[in-house]
């Protein structure tokens, strides 16, 4: 698997490439198509009361889907310690790479998609709206994760198919991961 790491604003380690590559390497074990894959480690904010908090990205590319991982170091205190944020990072990046396994598989429970979602609200200057699906729930969707549907076309009240919304959704998973 080609892999590359970059980094930014952190000096660096073998030790530390060498348990990125060591992590990258397990991955192949949970999916084994991985195309590439690529890291960032950082540590954009030094705090003069706190260590620096590193923040890694990391893009995985499959057949048929990029997964991109970022922990926030805001979010993660314990990111004071490179090694725990190097870990924590590839155990969300192997999570996702699980979760696309079943899919493919077809071991992810489909629901029925027979009633159509409709939009609620776009705003077209920014590019985005909100889809109302039967059940009650409100999902966001943007221009550009709307495949063979015009934007402009969409107005309030319009009822989109359950393929688009199918496809709103499987989008709306992979970005938030």
């Amino acid at each position: 698997m080609p892999l590359q790491i970059t980094w930014r604003d952190v000096s660096l380690s073998e030790a530390i490439e060498a348990d990125i590559r060591e992590k990258a390497e397990k991955l192949e074990h949970f999916y084994g198509h991985i195309i590439s894959c690529r890291v960032v480690v950082g540590a954009p904010h030094a705090h003069s009361h706190k260590g620096k908090l590193y923040r890694l990205h990391i893009d995985i590319n499959v057949p048929g889907r990029e997964t991109s991982v970022t922990h926030d170091p805001a979010q993660h205190h314990s990111h004071e310690d490179i090694y725990v944020a190097i870990r924590d990072a590839f155990d969300a990046a192997r999570r996702q790479l699980q979760d696309h396994a079943r899919f493919r598989r077809g071991d992810v429970k489909q629901h029925d998609m027979h009633h159509a979602a409709r939009v609620i609200r776009r705003f077209p200057v920014q590019r985005y709206g909100f889809l109302l699906t039967p059940d009650g729930r409100e999902i966001y969707f943007h221009e550009n994760s709307l495949l063979n549907v015009d934007f402009d076309m969409l107005d309030e009240g319009t009822e989109v198919d359950s393929s688009i919304r199918e496809r709103l959704q499987e989008r709306l998973r992979t970005c938030a991961h």
